[in-house]
């Protein structure tokens, strides 16, 4: 058995066009195999997946309900450096997204900040000094 590898989240969306416009602005590479029910963008390592909320519940077999209180999932990119997550924090704002909290110092002496993205999903922009960005653009934490 291989070791288990994150490849795909799939996020589900309310409005694909709209989502799928947000994640172009945001500066992600869109896959030319996208469809008109699910669009996949590239990550350095793994793909994101749109796909429509409720159509997503139905593949899964769960009962689709709407948008509650935070639903415990976020989402990360970390900068390698506070003048770099700033500038993926505005660029967000710049694609459409929500501001949930600033980009500012933390207790565990990093740099963090949320926003949503249309469809409400939180994600952190992030650095943290402890840990590095390899070459590849990978996350190192030790």
């Amino acid at each position: 058995m291989t070791a288990a590898v994150l490849s795909i989240v799939t996020l589900g969306v309310d409005d694909l066009a709209r989502s799928s416009a947000f994640y172009d602005a945001l500066g992600l590479e869109r896959c030319t195999s996208s469809q008109d029910e699910i669009v996949w963008f590239r990550t350095p390592h793994s793909y994101i997946g749109l796909f429509g909320r409720d159509e997503l519940a139905e593949d899964a077999a769960i009962e689709p309900g709407g948008r509650t209180a935070f639903d415990g999932v976020t989402f990360a990119i970390n900068a390698s450096s506070e003048g770099e997550a700033d500038e993926w924090f505005e660029r967000a704002l710049a694609a459409g997204a929500a501001v949930l909290k600033r980009p500012e110092k933390t207790s565990w002496g990093g740099y963090s900040g949320y926003f949503a993205d249309p469809d409400g999903h939180a994600w952190e922009i992030a650095h943290n000094p402890s840990w590095t960005i390899g070459d590849d653009g990978r996350l190192v934490i030790p």
